[in-house]
């Protein structure tokens, strides 16, 4: 899947093909898609910590992931919108830390459950990917 990133490559963005769907890919022609909702559910990982703005979601998304993952605000804006949408995160207007205001998100008891969900779904999912993607031992083949 290209996760592993050691300063070399392109960076992985994650945008969405229309309002409802946001996919990782890379920059340019080579065009790398993934689940949808992977976006969702690292809003909702980044938001466990508490309460944040968009353009603290995004950096920590990138910081976290050591730039592979950039997210834009084309993507970002319209999956926080539907995770408000769902009740899964709350919004609230507040000041940032540079003393501008801002809009600061926060997970619902519904968000919570349902990271814990697809936290719980993902780990199925990538143990699954690295058993395929694993060398076939020569007994196998």
């Amino acid at each position: 899947m290209g996760f592993c990133h050691s300063g070399k490559g392109a960076p992985l963005d994650i945008r969405p093909e229309d309002i409802y769907s946001s996919r990782m890919s890379t920059k340019g022609a080579d065009q790398l898609e993934l689940l949808q909702g992977t976006l969702d559910l690292l809003i909702l990982q980044t938001l466990a910590a508490g309460r944040a703005h968009g353009h603290f979601v995004a950096r920590s998304i990138e910081q976290r992931s050591d730039d592979v993952l950039q997210v834009g605000h084309g993507s970002l804006y319209p999956a926080l919108q539907r995770l408000l949408k769902s009740g899964l995160i709350v919004a609230e207007d507040g000041t940032s830390e540079n003393n501008r205001k801002a809009r600061f998100y926060r997970l619902t008891p519904k968000g919570t459950k349902k990271l814990s969900i697809e936290l719980s779904r993902w780990d199925r999912f990538s143990h699954a990917m690295t058993r395929v993607l694993a060398p076939l031992s020569k007994a196998t083949k």
